[in-house]
Parts: structure tokens; sequence; C-alpha cells
């Protein structure tokens, strides 16, 4: 019998090692090499072997050979979900799904899974929860579950081979941290079980062309428990987040083979599960009748949508000697530059206050059109003056102090007019030609014409 090798594997970022050391030069990062127990190869061509009957043999063709037919898509029954995976399902994809304990992974997954049985076969695999509790909350639900299979099981071999006998289309495994391979020396959730349960799964998945939901836990830091790598492995990669004092719950793609990994969907959680919000710009303008300072609304651009989102600043006299500056929502280095340029080619400091930036619901912003919104907000802050409540403003600050124009400006200052805005401040490059109908929309060049408009 073949004595088992040991490799260290990186947890970040997946590099394998021969003997350990403090710090992985691929990554860099110090204290991240686990130990992983490599089984012999005799041991893993047996185990690779279980499981995959139905699998084909693979052939080397030319690309000219390769069939480029679109791939058919698979409705989840949830638009938002669609919309976040690319249009639908994709047969043999393997998407996993992270996000905070109580966050509401299973109880989405469980209404995917439910509405799929009625069309088709699936199976709901749970290495975490007993049948009896996947089936009281299908039933609290009130969600059709006649003919939802459930399997409880923790060994992937196993899986695989219940999965020949049910022949599923859709297949969720709840979570990939329970999951554990006979021939793995290591606990389950170890660095070396996840890493080697979800690269068995996969291979299932593509050989017979079935569609995997992998629920995984995240950590403190809000990443993946496990290895880095096992988001290399998977297809899409999503993350459901909420605050635990808030209903709502926004879908995000960091990863995705078959679609933008900046598409965004909201839903909301109730007694019922996971309902979707179709309008969120509705959600994120709860303001109050009479307008405060400190308050714009701007456009964001969501994937394939824009988003209406409120910014809030708030500018107070510092009782320390170096102000505070804190976002929320936003990068707080990236509103350091701004107070920089504003300093400089708007004649307005702020070197002794703090300066609070917030984008309301929770909205995590990223791209660059908030940064005239961001300096707007903090102007009325900082002078106590409200700003217009039928007021949109979005655009690229630069470092000269010139607004630059961002994508997309015509469909936001639409989707602005639809929920009954009436002025826009805007990069001059946005303003469209023909105008919109009952929109009075101000295109500027600079930061100080924006000032002077304001």
């Amino acid at each position: 019998m073949a004595k088992n090798k040991t490799a260290y594997v990186c947890t970040d970022c997946g590099a394998e090692y021969s003997q350990w050391q403090g710090q992985c030069k691929a990554c860099h990062a110090w204290n991240t090499l686990k130990e992983f127990k490599l089984s012999s190869a005799k041991s893993s061509s047996s185990t690779s072997a279980k499981g995959y009957t139905g699998a084909t043999e693979n052939t080397v063709k030319s690309i000219s050979d390769v069939d480029l037919a679109e791939v058919p898509r698979v409705s989840s029954g949830m638009s938002e979900l669609d919309r976040v995976l690319g249009g639908g399902i994709v047969p043999g994809s393997v998407v996993l799904i992270g996000g905070d304990p109580g966050v509401g992974k299973s109880s989405i997954l469980l209404q995917v899974m439910c509405h799929l049985s009625t069309q088709q076969k699936v199976l709901y695999v749970t290495g975490e929860e007993s049948l009896q509790q996947v089936a009281s909350r299908a039933r609290r639900m009130q969600l059709p579950d006649e003919q939802l299979r459930l399997y409880t099981e923790t060994d992937v071999e196993n899986i695989t081979i219940a999965a020949e006998k049910e022949l599923p289309k859709v297949m969720v495994v709840d979570s990939i941290q329970t999951m554990q391979l006979a021939d793995v020396s290591s606990a389950a959730g170890g660095v070396s079980q996840v890493r080697e349960t979800a690269a068995y799964l996969t291979r299932y998945a593509k050989q017979n062309n079935v569609a995997i939901f992998l629920v995984g836990h995240v950590t403190k830091s809000g990443e993946v428990a496990g290895p880095r790598v096992l988001e290399h492995i998977v297809d899409t990669v999503v993350f459901l987040e909420g605050q635990s004092d808030s209903r709502f719950r926004t879908l995000r793609a960091i990863k995705n083979r078959f679609g933008a990994v900046n598409e965004l969907g909201v839903f909301a959680m109730t007694e019922k599960g996971m309902k979707q919000i179709k309008n969120p710009s509705a959600i994120f303008l709860s303001r109050g009748d009479e307008a405060a300072p400190g308050s714009v609304v701007m456009v964001i651009w969501e994937g394939s949508r824009p988003l209406l989102v409120e910014i809030q600043a708030l500018v107070d006299e510092s009782p320390y000697g170096a102000p505070r500056r804190v976002t929320v929502g936003l990068d707080q280095n990236r509103m350091a530059m701004l107070l920089a340029v504003m300093h400089r080619h708007g004649g307005i400091q702020a070197n002794d206050q703090d300066v609070y930036v917030n984008v309301v619901g929770g909205v995590k912003v990223s791209e660059t059109s908030v940064d005239l919104a961001v300096l707007c907000a903090i102007l009325s802050s900082m002078r106590n003056k409200p700003l217009a409540q039928d007021l949109i403003v979005f655009g690229e600050v630069g470092l000269a102090g010139e607004i630059r124009p961002v994508p997309s400006g015509q469909e936001r200052i639409i989707e602005a007019a639809k929920h009954g805005f009436k002025r826009a401040i805007v990069p001059i490059g946005n303003v469209p030609k023909g105008g919109v109908a009952g929109m009075e929309i101000i295109g500027v060049k600079s930061l100080q014409k924006a000032l002077d408009v304001l």
C-alpha cells in the first residue's frame, strides 16, 4: 500500500508546497499554509471512478468541431435570482452561495427547488438538518413540496450514487463545509475536505450535466470558509447579504462564468420565505416629507439596470486634533481624495471637520459616478442648507476638478424621471440631445460650475 504524501496548501490562494513555511510565495500572506494529505495514485483513481458510470469519454477535438449552440437555461422561478445568475440556471454549472448564518441561503434555495420540482427531477441534499426540519420549513413557507426529493448525507460518494439513481437535473448540497470524502484524512470543514469534496461534486456536475448549488458558510471577515481555491473550482460565486435589523436582502455575484458579475438582486425576508423586490429604488428612497441638509439622490448602475439610492453626509466640528473620515457603503480613501479636490478646485475646506458619509439601505457603491453626489451632500451639510427633494446628481470628479461623463447616463436620467424627479445635475457629456420630458437637465464641466449651480 502506497504511503500517503503530505502537502501544505495556502487557504487564501490555494498554492501548494512540499513543506511548511511562514509566508505563501504566491499571495504573500502569512500563516495561511495548512497541512493536506494527498492520497496515493491508486486511491485517487478509484475515488474518481466512483459515482460516474454515466460519464462520457473525453476526446480531443478541433475548435471548428465545437458546437457553439447556446446552452439552454432553466428559470429558477425567481427573476431576481435569474438576473444575478446571468439569465437562469445553466445545466452542468456549479453555483456557490455564501452568506452569514440566518441570512436566508437555505430558504431561497428551498423555494427554488420546490418550484423546479413541479417541472423536473431535483434533489435537495442536507448535511446540517434532518429531513423533518427541511420538510417543516417547506410546510411553514407553504411551498409546493409534493415532488421535492430529500436526502440527508455528508459523504459525497454516497451522494453521487444516490444522484445516479434519482437522475436529478438540479441538486442542492447544504452545506459544503459538512461534506467529506472517506479517502481524505481530515475532519469535515477542513481545507483538504472542502477542496476535494467541491472538486468531486464539480466533476460529477460537468460529466452528468447536473446543475449543483453549494451552500457555503462565511468567516468573520465575510469570506467563504475554507480555502480560496474553492471559489476557483466553481463556476459562479454569489453572496446573500443583509443587515440583522433589516428584512431586505441583496444577492450579488462576485464571479460568474455565464454572465455579468455586477448584477444585483433584491429580496425581502417574510414569513413565507424570500419575496422578490421588482422596484428596488422604491425601498432605498424612503425619505422624509421635509428636506434635510446633507441628503441627495443619485443613480447608480447595477449590472443591466439603474438604481436610485440616497447619499447622506454629516459634517461637524472635530473635537480632536485629527478629523475623522468615516464612510459606510463607499471607499473611504476616495472620499478623502474628493475632499482634497473640493478644497483645491472649489475653495471649500474641511480640515477641521469630521465628515461622515452613508449610503442609505446598506447598498455598497463602487463606481465613480457617486463622486459629485458625495460632494454635494457634504456641502449641503456643511452649509446647513437642504437640497431640493426632486434633484438627482451623478458624475465622476477628476483630480483636475473636471466632471467626467459616466456610462449609461441617459438611462439613469430616464429612470429618475420615472420616479418623479424634476431636476438633474449631470456631466455635460451625459446630457441627452433631445432632453427628457418633464426633467430640467443641467450639464456641468467642472466642480466649480456644479457648486455655483447648487
